[in-house]
């Protein structure tokens, strides 16, 4: 079996090149070691920025998006028991769109097989192999094993992905910063605390309240890094947040029944490396961001539209200059999205028990909350900076 260009990985960062792809006339074939219900169901990250949005507008995917999705300006942050709005798109306009990931692979995953596209479920990528000619793809399906040769490899499998795995490692530049804390999940059948979504500052730590529609929320709460879930009974995580989240100016926090939990430990990594010959990384597979400022998903699309449109020019134009230069194009937002993040989790994140960290900290907020020079700094980044190249269709 040949195609021009292999995907490893039916995440975000792979379908939405495919997608790309397909519209340019470029074959693929997308390869996910998991069920077609397990990627369609997992809880991942739910803030859409801008350009995300608009790219899935132009690629024509966002009807759902656009009927379920939830606008926000901006977000809220409380501290010393007051709560803020900032309020971005007054400053320089755009949008953030609360919209799970899992909606959005759902919503790709239909687009591809109702355009003929192939997503192979349940194969894993064994081997890896590549000439300066092609790639060779072992692949593993239920224990059949077959070969799949590809002009390219997009590698969108994740930070515990193969694709990363088969670069040398001369020559491999990444860089890595594990933080002390990790974030305890819920998702729990309980009304918004504000309408958008909200970070709370605490001497204890951070908690995080966010909208998945009207009477759904997923939350979080800053925990120990190996923190044992078994450890956190309902009513003790209810206690916590109740805690970090109390204010003079809005309600109580609601509580109710816990549907979901997790554990999410947060760190950071770039892998610079992010192309060796015919073999291209996306996503978690070349860079992690702790969830704070959820722009996890955003730069793996952000990936995509980039490698699409490289690759396009290979085929259209016979021309490698795209391709060559596809990491120096990306990562310089993804170091942009891992300053903002590393601004909010030092921010926000009770991490340093230097006891000037807590005053340095509320410090920074305070200036957050007065001046709308810090609010449009931020917003910029949060709403989504523009992505290194824009999709444009072929026939435009």
């Amino acid at each position: 079996m040949h195609t021009q260009v292999a995907i490893i990985g039916a995440g975000p960062a792979g379908l939405t090149l495919a997608h790309m792809l397909h519209l340019q006339g470029i074959s693929s074939v997308v390869i996910e070691c998991r069920g077609r219900e397990h990627i369609e169901t997992r809880t991942r990250a739910g803030i859409l920025e801008q350009p995300t949005v608009t790219l899935f507008e132009e690629l024509g995917v966002a009807d759902r998006l656009n009927r379920e999705g939830l606008s926000h300006n901006g977000f809220y942050v409380r501290f010393d028991r007051s709560t803020h709005h900032l309020d971005f798109h007054r400053l320089i306009g755009g949008n953030a769109t609360v919209y799970p990931q899992q909606e959005v692979v759902k919503d790709l995953v239909a687009h591809r097989l109702a355009a003929g596209g192939p997503i192979l479920f349940d194969t894993a990528v064994t081997a890896i192999e590549t000439t300066a000619d092609e790639a060779r793809l072992r692949l593993d399906h239920r224990g059949t094993t077959t070969e799949l040769t590809a002009d390219f490899v997009a590698g969108c499998d994740g930070f515990h992905g193969v694709s990363r795995a088969h670069l040398p490692a001369a020559g491999l530049r990444e860089f890595t910063r594990t933080y002390p804390v990790a974030w305890l999940g819920i998702l729990a059948h309980t009304t918004p605390t504000t309408p958008e979504g909200m970070y709370c500052a605490h001497e204890s730590g951070i908690s995080v309240h966010s909208m998945r529609g009207p009477r759904i929320t997923r939350q979080y709460l800053q925990v120990p890094a190996g923190t044992d879930l078994a450890d956190w009974p309902d009513d003790r995580i209810w206690d916590e947040l109740t805690v970090r989240s109390a204010s003079d100016d809005h309600p109580e926090l609601e509580r109710g029944e816990i549907v979901d939990r997790s554990l999410a430990p947060l760190r950071s990594y770039v892998c610079e490396t992010m192309q060796h010959g015919r073999l291209f990384l996306l996503g978690d597979a070349a860079h992690i961001v702790p969830p704070t400022g959820a722009k996890g998903l955003n730069l793996a699309v952000s990936d995509a539209c980039v490698l699409s449109h490289a690759l396009g020019g290979w085929y259209r134009a016979g021309t490698r200059a795209h391709l060559d230069a596809y990491s120096q194009t990306c990562l310089p937002r993804v170091w942009k999205a891992q300053h903002f993040s590393w601004t909010l989790t030092t921010t926000l994140h009770a991490i340093s028990d230097d006891p000037m960290d807590w005053p340095l900290r509320r410090a920074r907020l305070a200036r957050w909350v007065e001046s709308e020079a810090e609010q449009a700094a931020l917003g910029e980044v949060y709403l989504g900076l523009p992505f290194p190249t824009p999709w444009r269709h072929p026939a435009a």
